[in-house]
């Protein structure tokens, strides 16, 4: 339970029977303001809760109303589950720190915390991908869509994602732990993210860096790519079609998830593409606030007030739940 910063020589000259064994980290939070706690927990508490609410609703929505009952929508779903997975696995841990004295998160809540944020995190970047191959289905292939994108193929493709998503996660995250602590036990972050946590080992780190630095080469070119390779197929197929109104009902359907992946890959390459001369972990902190609250709050919203689909069933709920109440 106490700070633990041990000088850099003693660090690195430790035996194995002198290492410090850490049972819990301190986590520096996103600020060490006094003034400032109560404003930005109120803040926070009202993103989050929107947050929960508005994909909770995506949720129930488009699994219990009969006209969302298609690929897009499942995959929607999908989308509102891992938002909801890594905002929950990083909210209410930050929230409660801005009441307590001391930022403390314990060894095996800390990794638990990392498994979930890398588990959703990649698997957020793959859903968008599989939503951008099925608008390509949709719009390039119509007469294919029902067999290419079917009940059973949207299941195989989503299990598929949440399998290596989880096998990457649970990789990154043993390895970590399985090594070696020591020195100081401050995260400079207000989570137990990767790059932090490698900062206090004392063991041989090279093993895991090349790891991350794979599993994020993969990750950061492949769904980038899908989407990317997808919506230029899309864009041709648009500019052919001979009806404005073709065109523009093709352009409406693709608005909200490009709204989404901008917002989200947007963020991932400031956070992690910018060059070591500017980055800091102040930017860090400000990127990592907008895609693990900011964006599960707002993907709802996108979702909900562009897509008229969304706006429908949520007209026929809200009617289905008055006329229950008003018997």
């Amino acid at each position: 339970s106490r700070l633990l910063c041990l000088p850099t020589d003693n660090k690195t000259k430790m035996g194995k029977h002198n290492l410090t064994v850490l049972n819990e980290f301190i986590l520096m939070g996103i600020t060490d303001r006094p003034e400032l706690q109560a404003p930005l927990f109120g803040l926070f508490l009202i993103i989050y809760v929107i947050s929960v609410l508005g994909n909770l609703g995506i949720i129930i929505l488009t699994k219990t109303d009969p006209k969302l009952q298609t690929p897009m929508y499942f995959f929607l779903r999908h989308l509102a589950i891992t938002d909801l997975g890594y905002s929950t696995a990083v909210g209410p841990k930050m929230l409660v720190n801005f009441v307590v004295d001391e930022n403390k998160i314990s060894y095996y809540f800390c990794a638990t915390q990392l498994a979930f944020i890398i588990l959703f995190i990649n698997g957020e970047l793959f859903i968008l991908s599989a939503m951008s191959y099925d608008r390509y289905v949709a719009i390039c292939n119509p007469l294919l869509y029902s067999v290419t994108m079917s009940q059973r193929e949207c299941w195989v493709l989503v299990a598929f994602l949440y399998l290596y998503c989880a096998f990457v996660s649970l990789l990154i995250t043993i390895k970590i732990f399985n090594l070696s602590f020591c020195g100081c036990n401050v995260i400079r972050h207000f989570y137990c993210d990767p790059n932090p946590l490698l900062s206090l080992l004392c063991s041989n780190a090279h093993e895991i860096q090349l790891i991350i630095l794979i599993a994020a080469s993969v990750d950061v070119i492949t769904s980038p790519l899908i989407v990317l390779v997808s919506y230029l197929l899309v864009f041709v197929a648009i500019v052919r079609m001979n009806s404005a109104a073709g065109r523009h009902k093709a352009f409406s359907t693709c608005g909200s998830h490009l709204t989404a992946v901008i917002m989200f890959y947007g963020t991932l390459i400031f956070m992690y593409m910018q060059p070591k001369s500017s980055h800091s972990f102040d930017g860090d902190k400000v990127a990592s606030i907008f895609y693990t609250l900011v964006i599960p709050m707002l993907n709802p919203l996108i979702y909900s007030l562009r897509n008229k689909d969304v706006k429908y069933a949520l007209h026929r709920t809200r009617k289905k739940i008055w006329n229950i109440f008003s018997k």
